[in-house]
């Protein structure tokens, strides 16, 4: 069987055999990769250093023991800096393999339009939970029967519950009615912005030993004793 011809500029390997190179670093242009004629040089402090003829400035970041590194290659002139390239490559990667993937869970909590005021708060607190748990949560509210012809107070029932949530989550869009149905996606706020409503006494309850001892009950009266026997003379 005939082997494939390589082709041209490939250094005589076959083309199946070309790697690629998928070092995200490899396109910055450092030391004497660096082919233009001047550059402006920036200090390792960030301090400007001005237009320099390129081997000097090369030879200027080798002679401290470090690099220099092509920051801006469309500026005119090229921006370099003098840096420890290893150093910056590291932290870089050390800072991208602590990203953890933060794709979040879509929760679907449905109302009705005539829904009961207990139901609807025990729905607003799943969906509260759910939003602290950083997941998106998805308001869908069902008409049922004639209750189309009065689709105003289906919105009503969605607009209470993104006004009971806007401390939890915000809404990607305003609710729209979709066939027989309400929407609205509301997405988790940062952490730290997250302010609970609904489970407001359920903490102070757990937390209820940290705000000093509670107030004993009073004790019931104890009954009297009975009279000591009579002792003979």
């Amino acid at each position: 069987m005939a082997l494939p011809f390589s082709p041209a500029g490939t250094g005589g390997r076959p083309a199946y055999f070309q790697r690629r190179n998928n070092d995200p670093f490899a396109g910055i242009r450092r030391n004497h990769r660096i082919k233009v004629p001047q550059v402006r040089v920036i200090s390792p402090e960030g301090k400007q250093l001005g237009i320099l003829d390129t081997p000097k400035a090369i030879n200027l970041a080798l002679e401290v023991g470090l690099d220099l590194v092509e920051v801006a290659p469309t500026a005119q002139p090229p921006v370099c800096r003098i840096m420890d390239f290893g150093k910056y490559v590291y932290e870089e990667q050390k800072k991208h393999s602590h990203t953890k993937p933060t794709g979040s869970k879509i929760k679907e909590i449905e109302f009705t339009a005539r829904i009961a005021d207990n139901d609807f708060m025990t729905k607003l607190r799943h969906a509260e939970e759910f939003l602290a748990h950083g997941n998106k949560v998805k308001l869908r509210l069902k008409f049922r029967g004639r209750e189309m012809a009065h689709t105003e107070i289906g919105f009503e029932v969605i607009k209470r519950g993104m006004k009971e949530l806007d401390g939890m989550g915000h809404p990607d869009a305003e609710p729209k009615l979709l066939g027989r149905n309400i929407h609205v996606m509301l997405t988790p706020l940062p952490v730290n912005k997250r302010k609970p409503k609904l489970h407001h006494g359920a903490q102070i309850e757990e937390g209820a030993e940290d705000e000093g001892p509670a107030e004993e009950a009073p004790r019931a009266p104890r009954p009297p004793k009975p009279p000591a026997a009579a002792t003979g003379a």
